[in-house]
């Protein structure tokens, strides 16, 4: 069956050993597995050591057919870096915060002009989500209105069509608003009167949230990266304002830097995104091995 993975960030060596771990080897140039498929939750660049290195590994397995993978987003970003906006700018503007954040994948991308034209080509053929028949991936929440818009802008593959691209950058596009829910994530604004300022020193005006929850639809309970939690209204998020999951089939997601030992989101839902990244250097590079079972376990995940 399936092994999903992910948020990898430039973690070339630890996907290795990932890689490793579960069985796969290094055969005629690509990792394979006798049994199984690799699937990538997408953001495999940005702030890592191995930004090539880790590109390299997962496209030549989907080159092999032993990965599937789908568009994260700094995948979706690093092509926007390079899109007009028509007024001698770019859809992902080159400032200071924008520029801080792909400079790791610039540093090694930039260094072989063909590879990186090459890269961004791969990065715009990835599809959205995968809707598979035993499973679900993408990259930050899956939401049906959302993927409705974005279908209507992508192939049969979810893949996003030549003309789209403009869209999915553009704000006040629809395309624009369905890719930061699928993409991105789900956000809820706050209520007149509150705000915080987030680690990059901005100021906000809605929360990112875990919106997989159902245990609680508390403001503080479910918003992501807010810091003091004080900050935020000390009450219910307004009934409607979650998007909710059907349960049809499991979903497996990255993207929320999640912390600890990798455990389940609900019976149904998997973030397989456990901070690999994370300057501390206590997050881990985790995958979930999927077998075909509607209610997903804890015992599962494996990682290094």
């Amino acid at each position: 069956m399936f092994d999903v993975i992910g948020d990898i960030h430039g973690h070339g060596d630890r996907l290795e050993a990932l890689l490793k771990k579960l069985g796969y080897q290094l055969r005629q140039g690509a990792w394979r597995h006798p049994e199984r498929t690799l699937i990538s939750v997408g953001d495999l660049i940005d702030r890592g050591p191995q930004q090539r290195k880790t590109v390299d590994i997962i496209r030549a397995m989907q080159d092999a057919g032993q990965a599937q993978v789908i568009l994260g987003n700094h995948e979706l970003n690093a092509v926007a870096w390079t899109l007009s906006d028509g007024n001698g700018g770019f859809l992902r503007a080159h400032n200071a915060n924008h520029t801080r954040q792909h400079a790791a994948f610039l540093a090694e991308a930039e260094q072989d002009k063909a590879w990186y034209a090459s890269t961004l080509a791969w990065f715009r053929s990835l599809p959205v989500y995968l809707d598979l028949p035993a499973l679900r991936v993408v990259h930050a929440c899956w939401h049906a209105p959302s993927k409705a818009i974005i279908d209507a802008h992508s192939d049969a593959q979810a893949v996003l069509t030549e003309a789209a691209w403009i869209a999915a950058n553009s704000k006040g596009h629809a395309l624009y608003d369905a890719i930061e829910v699928m993409n991105k994530g789900w956000e809820v604004s706050l209520p007149p009167g509150y705000s915080f300022v987030d680690k990059g020193d901005h100021r906000r005006f809605a929360i990112r949230t875990q919106w997989w929850r159902t245990d609680t639809q508390h403001y503080r309970d479910l918003a992501l990266g807010v810091e003091p939690l004080e900050t935020l209204p000390d009450g219910p998020i307004e009934a409607g304002k979650l998007p909710g999951y059907d349960q049809h089939k499991p979903l497996f997601i990255g993207h929320y830097w999640m912390r600890g030992r990798p455990q389940l989101q609900s019976p149904q839902i998997a973030c397989v995104d456990w901070s690999v990244a994370d300057p501390s250097g206590d997050g881990v590079l985790a995958a979930y091995r999927f077998d075909g079972e509607q209610q997903l376990s804890n015992d599962k995940f494996v990682w290094v």
